[in-house]
């Protein structure tokens, strides 16, 4: 696959899972697709990483995301810019109307045109202290 390709595979990717069309998302997915979640925690297989994907969405209502893609070879960099307001529990956080705005940088690995591993960046406690200030 060429670059442009790697880019909208991350495009659709995160449009499936806006969808809640997991078996697309896991149709775009290597066999042996591993996730790092932050640097060093392996966590293989697709399943449960999608189900924590989309209970993280469901968590709070009216989301939007902002994607921007960067692609380099069998890699794809997505900084995205998450925003929405909690309606859910998530990190064990009762919701209270807070309104959460935050980035993340995901690095994809490519092969054989799926994603065989996905390596996550954020900052959780920045998430927790606005969702604890609620409304």
């Amino acid at each position: 696959m060429g670059l442009e390709e790697n880019k909208k595979l991350v495009s659709s990717f995160y449009g499936a899972l806006k969808r809640k069309d997991l078996a697309a998302a896991t149709g775009m997915c290597h066999e042996d697709f591993v996730f790092y979640n932050q640097i060093d925690t392996p966590r293989n297989g697709i399943e449960g990483f999608l189900a924590s994907e989309q209970k993280n969405l469901d968590a709070f209502e009216g989301y939007s995301m902002e994607i921007e893609t960067i692609a380099e070879g069998d890699n794809v960099v997505a900084y995205i810019v998450f925003e929405g307001n909690q309606s859910r529990e998530i990190f064990g956080i009762t919701p209270k109307g807070a309104h959460l705005r935050m980035s993340m940088c995901n690095l994809f690995r490519i092969k054989n045109g799926k994603f065989i591993e996905k390596r996550a960046h954020f900052d959780r406690l920045d998430h927790m202290e606005q969702l604890n200030k609620g409304s």
